[in-house]
């Protein structure tokens, strides 16, 4: 009987190790890819001196392409004015780099420096510029207000003050969107700081791209009083990372400027929050606030 069932019994166990080498091979599943790949700041720094201008342009490595923006004005404190947050690229062509520009806004002796910070990443599907520019004359107050192209989401954001030099000041730029919900859309206010005859606009710029895994807009605004500074920090929710940013001036009405719009990380590092900080440009008795708007997608 033994030497009957032997072969039998053999290709049984033969095939009981082969199933059984067939379930440990199974591989574990993988975490989920993140959202904007590669995502890193970059950031360049302008000369220090008293002149009346400043610009830089801070370009993403090669092969990344330009998903926000931001800047800061060291030294001035509250005496000098972003007149300029260009990205490049355009309605075919993806963003690859920024460029600040800021004036005095009034006569300032002391030195001062600009920083251009550039988010960046790699190539994100569908990314690209849309840009809407307000009529040109010589009132007060300017809006421009953009959406990106049908099915694209918001990851940044840019303006150009045309024709002011230092006589105007970016009030709002303020994405849409919220805590569960995309942002689409941008607007853009501006204000003259002082009364300024000269005819000038305002440029809207959308940093937009194919919808994004767990793209939101984060919101944190500061106390309101009429103290001279104002800072907001907006963090990105836990598990994702920060694409782009706006800022909101609650009250100045073209009587505050923001000095700040700097996104943490660095070139190894994605950025996870942006803090934002404003100075009265002239004395204001009144009450205002700062609010900072962090977009940010699954990291």
């Amino acid at each position: 009987m033994s030497e009957h069932h032997g072969p039998w019994r053999r290709a049984t166990v033969a095939l009981a190790l082969c199933g059984a080498t067939a379930v440990v091979a199974v591989a574990p599943a993988m975490p989920a890819s993140a959202a904007v790949p590669g995502l890193v700041r970059i950031s360049a720094v302008s000369a220090t001196n008293s002149n009346d201008f400043r610009t830089v342009t801070a370009t993403c490595p090669a092969g990344k392409v330009l998903t926000g923006t931001g800047y800061e004005l060291t030294g001035a404190a509250g005496e000098a004015i972003v007149d300029d947050l260009r990205p490049n690229g355009g309605v075919a062509t993806a963003p690859t780099a920024v460029t600040v520009g800021a004036y005095e806004a009034d006569p300032f002796a002391g030195n001062w420096s600009l920083t251009a910070y550039a988010i960046c990443a790699n190539p994100v599907p569908g990314l690209v510029r849309a840009t809407v520019t307000s009529a040109s004359n010589s009132n007060d107050f300017r809006s421009a207000i953009l959406s990106c192209p049908a099915g694209k989401v918001l990851t940044g954001t840019g303006y150009e003050l045309n024709g002011a030099t230092g006589e105007a000041v970016v009030d709002d730029l303020r994405p849409n969107g919220g805590p569960a919900t995309a942002p689409t859309a941008l607007t853009v206010d501006a204000y003259e700081a002082d009364p300024f005859a000269g005819n000038w606009s305002l440029t809207g710029y959308a940093i937009c791209a194919n919808p994004v895994p767990g793209l939101v807009r984060a919101t944190v605004t500061s106390a309101t009083s009429s103290s001279d500074f104002r800072s907001a920090v907006a963090p990105c929710p836990a598990g994702k990372v920060l694409t782009g940013a706006g800022y909101a001036l609650n009250g100045a009405t073209g009587e505050a400027v923001v000095d700040d719009f700097r996104p943490n990380g660095s070139t190894v590092t994605a950025p996870t929050s942006i803090t934002s900080g404003a100075y009265e440009e002239d004395a204001f008795a009144g009450n205002w606030n700062l609010t900072s708007y962090a977009i940010c997608a699954t990291a």
